[in-house]
């Protein structure tokens, strides 16, 4: 059986490198095997925009794409993202709408955060 780890992502991207670190962590335990949960809360619901070029840095948005299409589970806070302008309407299924997002992050209710740090064998914050 697979473990499982969570990230909670708290920064926003390009202001420091926790991002960048966190993703890397995220893409090795892919690797490994691991089950990887990504949670982007507070200024971290910027990583997941799409349309971000930046120049001197590596483009988050795209890692975050990358790392879902390998099977990592991508949410966003949906009160931090609706504060932002992410949320463009009401739930369904426990999922907010927004076209504003890379594909692969979907805007969540804070409440399935609780979910995978109960279910998480590893759980790491930065």
């Amino acid at each position: 059986m697979s473990k499982t780890l969570t990230l909670v992502l708290y920064h926003g991207p390009y202001a420091s490198q926790r991002v960048d670190i966190g993703l890397l962590i995220a893409a090795k335990a892919l690797e490994k095997g691991y089950n990887v949960n990504i949670f982007l809360y507070m200024e971290s619901v910027h990583s997941a925009k799409k349309g971000q070029s930046p120049k001197y840095f590596p483009n988050v948005g795209e890692k975050l794409s990358e790392l879902a299409q390998k099977g990592a589970k991508i949410k966003s806070c949906s009160r931090c993202a609706g504060a932002r302008g992410y949320v463009e309407g009401e739930e369904n299924d426990g999922i907010y709408p927004t076209s504003q997002y890379v594909s692969g992050v979907h805007i969540a209710n804070l409440r399935d955060l609780g979910h995978w740090l109960k279910n998480s064998d590893r759980v790491l914050a930065l």
